[in-house]
């Protein structure tokens, strides 16, 4: 895509006007509350974004480039608030609302917002934040029943949609969002207009091939994730509202509350994680195996049948009765932020649900590819998007990504941003990887998650979970190196395994024999030295970011390695 081209869509995030035009009174947003749903149409989340961008920009003076904060659950109100920090050209910082006091000090003593939007939930965080950081003039309020009727909220700001807006630069920010922190401190990642325009217009393809029936009739998808996230942000909010989708929220995530929307609303699709759709299908599982002998005899043959069936709408039919309980209408989900467990993939489409596997980074806005045209191998996150240049470097396999969705660098620190970003453009992403003859990625692991061995070797602990996780000994596992402290492989890395057991097996009084005997057994299908030579099990759930990547050194500082 030409910038020349980029910069005629440069109003593309402030499409508001369009939008609301275009879809007056659907419905764009809404969440559910002890008291029913309460819904935006397109006209009025339009409205509640223009008054609060004209009271950022004329009652409280904010200038270009001024950071504005967001501390909430995912709801409407919260894309109201991006909206209006794009209209009055200010930079927004969503927060992650599961980081500590301490861990939120740091992020905001970094970016130093003025304005902290908050929820009811938050409100009390928010207040310890504003006594402690003199940067932070305004905490406001977003529910339209505060906890607290003498603050300021986002709805009794004056009604004043038709004032003047502002119209950012291309390449100014747009979005200063800090990164999970599974290592180190985090960084804040700056996502500029160009970023997010160039990804959206490149994202415009899969429309076609995910929504054949797209113009025909009305879409609802329902968001799981927290807004926070850069790939939420991005596809789950601004792409599909772009389209004019309707987006309901929840923030609950048992599997019996999400089925109980899906009917309601009729949802056809969703963004999700990996480890979602790995809850879902256990719950599906439990289902039927709480049903009759006879039903479960009928299932396994159906599954068995599906497997050799091209067809989703046949596969559809064989298992109505899932789909029923889905609301009928729910056709697939993109999932990405980890890596995706292929048997859980596979049994997704088996009963005639697609799954469209992706990939990506928040330096890269976030999306690099999303698998749409090769489902049958759900290894491979697809080909880049038309706005990437990709190559493998020859001597580490590591991939690496050029284009115009590549982020400006990390915010105050040019540093940082030249040990990712080489003097030729190319961002150097971290994950090993693999292009076939037809230009498909795979990825294979992390360079820094690699463990290389005494002899030399360099194992992926990647490719050890996606064999050990197929036990049904095991919940949760995370293969890790640690160093050997004696002998004489004494300071080299050997490969460790912590595992969760399943809840059931903990009654077996010799359960923890029974794990170490099935990681020898399961580990016969690798190669000796990848084999774990060291096995640690918890009692607890691995530790995790709030996109439900393990957080590896943390585990290891838990263990005492």
């Amino acid at each position: 895509m030409t910038l020349k081209k980029t910069n005629q869509m440069r109003n593309l995030l402030l499409f508001l006007q369009d939008k609301t035009r275009d879809y007056e009174n659907k419905i764009a947003l809404a969440t559910r509350s002890a008291y029913g749903w309460k819904e935006f149409t397109y006209k009025g989340i339009g409205l509640l974004s223009r008054k609060i961008a004209s009271w950022m920009i004329y009652d409280i003076k904010l200038g270009k480039g001024d950071r504005v904060a967001t501390l909430c659950e995912s709801k409407p109100e919260f894309g109201a608030c991006f909206f209006a920090s794009a209209l009055s050209s200010t930079i927004f910082t969503p927060l992650d609302v599961k980081l500590t006091l301490h861990e939120l000090r740091i992020i905001l003593t970094d970016c130093k917002p003025k304005v902290l939007f908050v929820s009811n939930q938050y409100f009390e965080q928010a207040l310890i934040l504003k006594n402690e950081l003199d940067f932070i003039k305004h905490v406001v309020l977003i529910d339209e029943c505060p906890i607290k009727s003498n603050f300021t909220t986002i709805y009794n700001l004056s009604n004043n949609f038709d004032v003047k807006f502002r119209r950012p630069h291309l390449r100014s920010t747009a979005i200063l969002i800090y990164t999970s922190g599974t290592t180190g401190a985090p960084k804040g990642v700056e996502i500029s207009y160009l970023n997010m325009v160039t990804q959206l217009e490149s994202l415009e393809w899969v429309k076609d091939v995910i929504f054949p029936e797209y113009g025909k009739t009305e879409i609802s998808v329902l968001s799981i994730l927290p807004m926070n996230h850069l790939f939420e942000l991005t596809v789950g909010f601004s792409l599909f509202m772009k389209w004019g989708f309707s987006i309901y929220y929840t923030n609950s995530l048992k599997p019996n509350d999400i089925l109980s929307i899906m009917r309601e609303k009729n949802v056809k699709f969703m963004i999700v994680v990996p480890a979602f759709l790995k809850l879902l299908k256990s719950s599906i599982e439990n289902k039927i195996n709480s049903g009759t002998k006879i039903k479960r005899f009928f299932f396994k043959v159906a599954y068995n049948i599906s497997k050799f069936l091209p067809s989703t709408k046949i596969k559809r039919v064989i298992f109505k009765d899932i789909h029923k309980s889905f609301g009928g209408s729910f056709k697939g989900c993109i999932t990405g932020g980890a890596p995706l467990d292929i048997n859980v993939g596979k049994f997704f489409e088996n009963i005639g649900i697609e799954i469209y596997n992706g990939y990506g980074l928040t330096e890269t806005s976030p999306v690099v590819s999303v698998n749409c045209h090769n489902r049958k191998n759900l290894a491979s996150v697809g080909k880049p998007l038309k706005c990437f240049d990709a190559m493998i470097d020859s001597q580490t396999g590591e991939l690496l990504l050029r284009g115009l969705s590549v982020m400006k660098g990390y915010y105050g620190r040019d540093d940082l941003t030249k040990q990712v970003i080489d003097e030729h453009g190319w961002l150097h992403t971290g994950d090993i990887a693999r292009i076939d003859k037809k230009g498909f990625i795979y990825i294979t692991g992390r360079i820094k998650s690699m463990i290389v061995l005494s002899g030399g070797k360099k194992v992926f602990p990647e490719e050890i979970e996606m064999v050990l996780q197929n036990s049904a000994l095991f919940k949760e596992i995370c293969v890790f190196g640690y160093s050997k402290t004696q002998g004489a492989k004494e300071g080299c890395e050997e490969v460790a395994v912590a595992i969760l057991p399943k809840d059931e097996i903990k009654n077996n009084v010799n359960y923890e024999n029974l794990i170490k005997s099935e990681v020898k057994r399961m580990s016969l299908q690798l190669a000796s030295y990848k084999r774990p030579t060291k096995i640690f099990i918890l009692n607890e759930p691995l530790p995790r970011t709030t996109t439900r990547k393990v957080k590896r050194n943390k585990l290891k500082e838990l263990l005492n390695y």
